[in-house]
């Protein structure tokens, strides 16, 4: 165990470090840099409650179903993956503070999660100072280009600099020019409205207004009162599940979708957002349209996913998730150990150039052979840059039609500006 590197960074007490001996735990790199041998163990920091709680279900399924792929494979380095340390981002700083420091304790060699940017913002340097890897399947703010971790976070979700023009352009193509956007005033929606707002004045369009709102609020009457002021004929909304009561309180002053366009992204992508706005007409939000990263794409893995999981329903992230686990995986393969500060090296190259294959039995054996890989994800080709970031993607334009029924409208490709 590297119980001396990972205390330091927790700041545990003596009696702390004695503890997390004793429990036995990990990996360990062997004390002279040698490859681990022992079974590479996995955590995770998710929302399994707070407002992002309809994203957790799809994220921790894809994590398991991820795993149990891999063990039906034989393991990492000839070891099946121990049982997901599981802990809670909460939406709550603090408490994914928490939920990090005890998954750390557990001796975990890599963390999925956390979903938010905001909550992965809050855990990334307890993490990556612990020599742990990270690896979140949805964090999209642009903060995370660059970001000082040594190396040690990773993600499969496309920067909201390659989401965001694709939200403008469909707002253009839809034939609106005065676009009023509102956003948390957290780092992920001003990131995303930051990048949409520059592609629609890059195209020519007016940004009638930009109103940031605190995401712990309870009542919205002000950003609605001055948004409607601003006179739009469009609306972007960049928001999670409290972005309910301000879509009703824009149709409640009239800014229907009969009268301008409304659009949304991947926070209010889900199949329940028509009845939480107006549960006894779900047709309210009939020809809304957004942008995420695609999800329903796939719908092989989707299938499969819910053969794994057959109560779940949302399944918004789950193959960035799953993605996210089986690169790991196959970096530890790669660098023929499980230990973080080995395998960190090799996370981005299993994601590009090399022989192409598309699971990780297939990549495994591949790795076996000495050939370099190149992993396909079922979030599509990673094709990760030297930031640990898909350098292109899939985005998907989704709306609502008027029985509230959510859809897939269209898939686009896009890439990472150089």
């Amino acid at each position: 165990m590297r119980i001396g590197m990972r205390t330091k960074a927790l700041g545990l007490t003596v009696a702390g470090m004695l503890a997390l001996s004793a429990c036995g735990g990990g990996s360990g790199d062997g004390g002279d840099g040698g490859g681990s041998s022992e079974p590479l163990q996995l955590g995770y920091v998710l929302p399994e409650t707070g407002q992002l709680a309809f994203l957790g279900p799809p994220q921790v399924q894809a994590t398991k179903y991820a795993m149990s792929e891999i063990n039906d494979a034989g393991g990492v380095l000839g070891k099946k993956l121990p049982p997901v340390v599981s802990g809670d981002e909460a939406d709550t700083a603090a408490v994914a503070s928490q939920s990090a420091e005890r998954v750390l304790g557990e001796d975990v060699d890599a963390i999925i999660g956390a979903a938010a940017s905001g909550m992965s913002l809050a855990i990334i340097d307890k993490v990556t100072g612990a020599q742990v890897v990270q690896c979140s399947g949805s964090n999209t703010a642009p903060t995370f280009t660059g970001y000082e971790d040594d190396g040690y976070y990773f993600r499969t979700a496309p920067s909201d600099a390659m989401q965001g023009p694709v939200l403008a352009d469909t707002i253009i193509a839809d034939g609106y020019s005065n676009v009023a956007i509102v956003a948390r005033a957290d780092d992920y929606g001003k990131g995303l409205a930051k990048a949409t707002a520059d592609a629609l004045e890059s195209s020519g369009a007016t940004v009638a207004t930009q109103e940031m709102y605190d995401p712990k609020s309870t009542n919205f009457d002000a950003v609605v009162q001055k948004t409607v002021s601003s006179d739009p004929d469009a609306v972007v909304l960049i928001a999670f599940e409290e972005g309910k009561q301000v879509l009703s309180g824009l149709v409640e002053s009239g800014l229907t979708t009969d009268e301008v366009g409304i659009y949304g992204a991947d926070g209010l992508r889900s199949e329940e957002l028509p009845e939480l706005v107006s549960p006894k007409d779900p047709s309210v939000l009939d020809g809304m349209k957004g942008t995420a990263p695609a999800s329903s794409a796939n719908k092989d893995f989707v299938k499969e996913l819910k053969g794994f999981a057959p109560k779940l329903k949302e399944t918004q992230f789950a193959p960035q998730v799953f993605d996210c686990v089986n690169i790991i995986a196959l970096a530890a393969e790669q660098a023929d150990s499980t230990d973080p500060t080995d395998f960190k090296k090799e996370v981005v190259g299993v994601t590009r150039e090399g022989t192409e294959c598309a699971t990780f039995k297939e990549c495994k054996g591949l790795i076996k052979d000495g050939k370099d890989i190149n992993y396909q994800g079922k979030s599509g080709p990673l094709d990760f840059v030297d930031d640990g970031e898909p350098g292109a993607a899939s985005i998907e334009v989704y709306g609502f039609n008027k029985k509230g029924d959510l859809n897939t409208i269209s898939t686009e490709q896009v890439k990472a500006q150089e």
